[in-house]
């Protein structure tokens, strides 16, 4: 047999290194080889039991009883502390509620060699017989002084702003709020007292729903159309403050009226076209922009002064300043900024700095001045008669506006000049439907409005009957007044241009509080 072989000897086991630090340390849930065994779980300390609880609902912690001190800062609590103090202290020196009325401030030039140095403050206490009557009724409605008289629904003159001797003489401010007749029982007491009818309102109502049809979806209006008969050439921002003018004659906010969505959609579309610098009519034809900055001027300036909405205070008040800085050296606007004026784009430019004066917006009086120059150069016949420039003839349309710049600027009714012009319009250019001509009745309507007496009786007589009697009654362009035989509306502003100024001429009883005391 052959010898066995011998089985090999086992191989040992190599021992166990220890593992560096680092490994340990880049394995830190691995229990070290050294630590302690481990405790039993049973042998765990157990948590301390709850004790027992007999009302489910008492875990739930009460609320806290509320305080204006835990919710408030601290700098807050203060304020609200020291205003009720002040108050306080108000009404135990001054005795309120005891038969005392609204307390005014009056200011005036007080009695020193040195113009315009010192300036006296005296408190007046206004009578309680100046607070509108709410309940008042067109069978009530009686001839009164619109300004004097102390049952008179109109706010009392010494709320109108004042005017004060300055260095460049007496200040040019509306002597009555501009927008203050356009509602309520005070529309309803100038249309009877300034001759408006149930046919003139319903024209206008009629005129309103026309334009309400032609609005873009983008709360724009258009020259050229959908209607019949647009212009030639397209201004959306002209038509929209045209359409929005005539909304706001009648009253009509974006806060309030039948048509306040139209007219919050027109005007945000508006103040969206306004650059930095304050300009608006960045389309259009060259010559047709500065109208439509002056009277998007208008809209803006009007409707904040209508309804203080806070967020037109900064567009309306650029405007303005747009204004000022185009005016040219002459005193005068037109096409460009600081161009040689003319009186047309002017007469716009004038009412836009009066619509933000009456706004309680700022407005330098050095412009107006400059502006009172410009008609000094455009004037005939001692200012009874205007050119559109220095080197024209006058005319009836530029006659009219000039006068109701000067009307604006500070003419007192019995100035001869004044009374020369409305003699004019009342003899020699009277209301004649055979020859149309919107933009001349405009401004010759509004000045006989503010002159008042038998010269603007005896053309509201014919203008009441005329302008509705004109409106398309029927058919798709049911509300509007045709342009073909406008002046102005069959060559170049179309049925949006003619439609517009027949509402405002129509909206004259109440669209601007009269100038001068005493005219119905």
């Amino acid at each position: 047999k052959p010898a066995p072989v011998a089985k090999p000897a086992p191989v040992a086991k190599p021992t166990a290194v220890a593992k560096p630090a680092a490994v340990a340390a880049e394995r830190p849930n691995r229990r070290p080889v050294d630590a302690p065994p481990r405790q039993p779980l049973h042998d765990a300390p157990k948590p301390a039991a709850k004790p027992p609880v007999d009302d489910e609902l008492s875990e739930i912690e009460p609320p806290r009883r509320f305080s204006f001190a835990n919710v408030a800062p601290p700098w807050l609590v203060s304020l609200v502390v020291h205003l009720i103090a002040l108050l306080l202290l108000a009404l135990i020196v001054s005795p309120a509620g005891e038969g005392i009325g609204r307390v005014l401030l009056t200011i005036g030039q007080s009695e020193r060699d040195s113009l315009g140095e010192f300036t006296e403050f005296s408190i007046v206490e206004e009578p309680d017989s100046f607070v509108a009557d709410d309940a008042l009724t067109l069978d009530s409605v009686v001839p009164i002084d619109l300004f004097e008289d102390a049952d008179s629904p109109f706010e009392s003159p010494s709320e109108a702003l004042v005017t004060i001797d300055s260095e460049l003489g007496k200040l040019i401010v509306p002597e009555a709020p501009m927008f203050g007749g356009r509602s309520g029982a005070m529309r309803q007491t100038l249309l009877e007292i300034y001759g408006g009818t149930e046919e003139t309102e319903a024209a206008v109502e009629l005129g309103l729903r026309w334009l309400s049809r032609q609005q873009n979806r983008d709360g724009s209006w258009s020259l050229k159309g959908p209607y019949e008969d647009g212009a030639v050439a397209e201004n959306r921002v002209a038509a929209t403050a045209m359409a929005l003018l005539a909304f706001l004659g009648a009253g009509q906010t974006h806060q309030e009226g039948d048509f306040k969505d139209k007219v919050n959609k027109g005007i945000r579309w508006l103040v969206a076209q306004q650059d930095r610098d304050g300009f608006f009519a960045n389309e259009g034809q060259d010559h047709q922009r500065t109208y439509a900055q002056a009277q998007s001027s208008i809209v803006v300036c009007e409707l904040f002064g209508m309804t203080g909405d806070s967020w037109l205070r900064a567009p309306a008040q650029l405007s303005l300043d747009y204004a000022e800085s185009a005016q040219a050296a002459q005193g005068g606007w037109r096409y460009r900024p600081r161009e040689p004026g003319d009186t047309s784009v002017t007469g716009w430019y004038v009412m836009a700095l009066q619509s933000g004066m009456s706004a309680g917006l700022s407005v330098d009086q050095a412009t107006l001045y400059k502006t009172r120059q410009f008609l000094d150069s455009v004037q005939h016949d001692d200012g009874a008669a205007y050119s559109y420039q220095a080197f024209g003839g006058p005319t009836s349309p530029m006659t009219a506006e000039g006068l109701l710049c000067r009307q604006y600027l500070g003419w007192d009714r019995d100035e001869p000049a004044l009374v020369r012009g409305i003699d004019y319009f009342t003899r020699r250019a009277p209301f004649d439907r055979s020859h149309p001509n919107l933009y001349y009745w405009y401004y010759a309507t509004q000045v006989l409005h503010h002159f008042g007496g038998s010269p603007w009786r005896t053309w509201n007589e014919v203008m009441r009957e005329e302008l509705p009697s004109m409106q398309v009654k029927r058919g798709r362009e049911l509300g509007s007044w045709a342009p073909q035989r406008d002046e102005w509306g069959s060559r170049s502003g179309g049925r949006l241009f003619t439609t517009c100024f027949a509402i405002y001429c129509l909206e004259v009883y109440y669209r601007h509080m009269p100038l001068y005391r005493g005219t119905e």
